[in-house]
């Protein structure tokens, strides 16, 4: 009950709902209410791939940051319930100001965009005067506003590629992926010192050791990961990439280095292949980002039923935001890209 008891308190902490005492009947059919209140409210629910299964299952639609914010730029939905993380709500609410966003649970947050305080950041900027400005979008509305333009790892070589080759880059927050784009693209780039806490997590001894136990199976990584991980992998790719290297590719095995709600989409598609998760250099046998699991189908459907908690943004914010996401988004429809 802990994690109603939270929705309780957030909820009051609003003070615009008088509802104090939530009992959800452990009997209702969650998944036949939040289908039915999608349905009344005209509400479309958004899922990252890196929420639960049954999230997932539920979701009218599941996707990675560029396929999500693609949606979000063309849904005519009344409501976007964001089953995901803070910044990916905040950026549905950047492209839709008057949509109602709602997102499961305020505390849903995301390391990497923890890693970039917007008043440092800026400071950091004026070091590097006529700098173009690309934030990975795993990062706040304020540091977006700071940008010249939003990338996802589907599309940042694009995005890299489209600025002249003689101007400067300062990338944010993410120092791995910046790394993997500035070698693979050689282009020269000033990197913010900024990482997810998931994908620095993993051991490269024990990913040794794991194939070596399954030398027939191939090591995939998503470019968050630390160069030492990136270095051993057989394919580096967003998360949609990777799910689709895996339907497409022949081997039978793959050893998976990025957050472990992918695994879900990979088995549906492919069921007779086996995938591992990459092992984390700690005691635990998983790899879940803490932000992402926050996030319940009971909260989902408390969250659709009083429309709480609801997103609100300073409109100067939200168009100062915009600007950077809608070059990207030009850009990836340019390239023809769908996430």
């Amino acid at each position: 009950m802990a994690e109603i008891v939270d929705f309780k308190e957030k909820v009051a902490q609003l003070g615009e709902v008088g509802f104090l005492d939530i009992h959800i009947d452990p009997t209702l059919d969650l998944f036949a209410e939040i289908d039915r209140l999608k349905k009344e409210k005209n509400a479309v629910l958004l899922a990252h791939y890196y929420q639960e299964a049954d999230i997932q299952d539920i979701a009218d639609y599941i996707g990675d940051s560029l396929q999500l914010a693609q949606k979000a730029a063309s849904t005519t939905a009344d409501i976007i319930l964001f089953a995901g993380v803070h910044f990916m709500a905040e950026t549905a609410k950047i492209l839709n100001p008057t949509k109602k966003v709602i997102l499961p649970d305020l505390k849903a947050g995301c390391s990497l965009a923890d890693s970039c305080p917007p008043q440092e950041f800026a400071a950091f900027k004026k070091k590097f005067p006529g700098y173009a400005v690309v934030s990975y979008i795993n990062c706040s509305a304020e540091i977006k506003a700071l940008s010249d333009y939003i990338c996802t790892s589907s599309n940042a070589e694009f995005i890299i590629n489209a600025i002249p080759a003689d101007r400067g880059i300062i990338f944010a927050p993410d120092k791995n992926l910046g790394a993997y784009l500035s070698k693979k693209l050689n282009r020269e780039m000033v990197l913010w010192d900024g990482s997810c806490m998931v994908h620095e997590i993993f051991s490269l001894e024990k990913i040794v050791r794991l194939q070596e136990k399954h030398p027939k199976a191939k090591m995939i990584a998503h470019p968050e990961c630390e160069a030492a991980i990136l270095d051993i992998a057989d394919y580096i790719g967003s998360t949609t990439n990777l799910l689709k290297y895996t339907i497409s590719d022949e081997a039978q095995e793959y050893i998976v280095a990025t957050e472990t709600g992918i695994l879900h989409k990979m088995q549906e598609a492919s069921p007779h292949k086996t995938f591992i998760p990459a092992p984390p250099n700690n005691s635990c046998a998983c790899n879940d980002c803490p932000h992402m699991k926050l996030n319940t189908l009971e909260k989902i459907y408390l969250c659709l039923k009083y429309e709480l908690p609801e997103l609100l943004m300073d409109e100067e914010l939200r168009l100062q935001a915009k600007l950077p996401i809608d070059r990207m988004l030009e850009i990836s429809a340019a390239a023809g890209l769908k996430g």
